[in-house]
């Protein structure tokens, strides 16, 4: 599987990173599997959450043989120092490890939710701790928002962004500017939600862990992916759900880079379709 530099960082990862909602809710001993498959495969990049139901508690022993040659995403959706503390060291404890390779504020939504993370007693008093004590070697976050992402940006030196870098939604005006601020940073550009294709149709979900819909068809899910890791960014995460994972590594082993008559084909998968993030005014 390829890799690619993330930003400033110096780290190498691959291309496809595991999301570790995927190993949520199973045994521990399949858990493992997929993680051990994952790693044979070439996969280098976990990102997982406090919020994922108990998928640190799954992931953290399955990853434990292979942490030193791993790079392992953690988030905080707090705001305020106390919690974030409180979420980081209760991370670290499920995670089995002593330090994460990147922290993240988890999904900023607005302007305001930003603000509260920067603001006196926030999230961000938490994150510099962290760095200072060898707890978190790189600093980012996740947005659903351009407005909060900017924001983000401009206000202190993340190493990376993690980001809904998807067609349809690009195809739409969301997320060009945020690309474009944090190339202009060196920050590392690390994409979600490349394969979603839009909202659930009705209350009915075929895979309960996406609250969108994703393209679970290969060749369309292949012209999704490809379309993602053909612009300037270091990774896509997988899905969540764990029955689209090994689609996933298969995509990322044959990824090449989207061709004119594809961008064209997905423009026409585009049409129509509401974005899950739509442009903001």
């Amino acid at each position: 599987m390829k890799r690619r530099s993330l930003g400033r960082t110096g780290e190498e990862l691959s291309i496809l990173g595991m999301g570790g909602i995927v190993v949520s809710e199973m045994e521990q001993a399949e858990a493992n599997r997929i993680v051990a498959e994952a790693v044979d495969r070439g996969v280098n990049y976990f990102d997982v959450a406090p919020s994922y139901g108990d998928a640190e508690e799954r992931l953290g022993p399955a990853l434990e043989p292979y942490r030193k040659d791993v790079f392992l995403a953690c988030k905080t959706g707090e705001r305020d120092r106390e919690g974030s503390s409180r979420e980081l060291e209760t991370s670290l404890k499920r995670l089995r490890t002593d330090h994460v390779d990147v922290y993240q504020l988890h999904g900023l939504v607005s302007l305001d939710d930003a603000e509260k993370a920067f603001g006196p007693g926030g999230a961000i008093e938490t994150f510099e701790a962290a760095k200072r004590d060898g707890k978190a070697r790189f600093l980012g976050f996740s947005a659903h928002s351009e407005e909060a992402a900017l924001a983000a940006l401009d206000r202190f030196p993340f190493d990376s962004v993690l980001f809904p870098f998807n067609f349809a939604c690009w195809s739409g005006g969301f997320g060009p500017q945020v690309m474009e601020a944090a190339k202009a940073k060196g920050m590392g550009r690390l994409a979600l939600k490349a394969v979603a294709r839009t909202f659930w149709p009705g209350e009915e979900q075929k895979h309960p862990k996406c609250w969108y819909e994703p393209y679970d068809d290969p060749e369309k899910a292949r012209l999704a992916f490809n379309w993602t890791l053909s612009q300037e960014v270091t990774a896509a995460v997988s899905p969540g759900q764990h029955d689209l994972f090994p689609m996933m590594l298969d995509l990322a082993e044959k990824f090449r880079p989207i061709t004119p008559e594809e961008e064209q084909q997905l423009r026409e998968m585009a049409r129509g379709l509401t974005p899950i993030f739509p442009q903001e005014e």
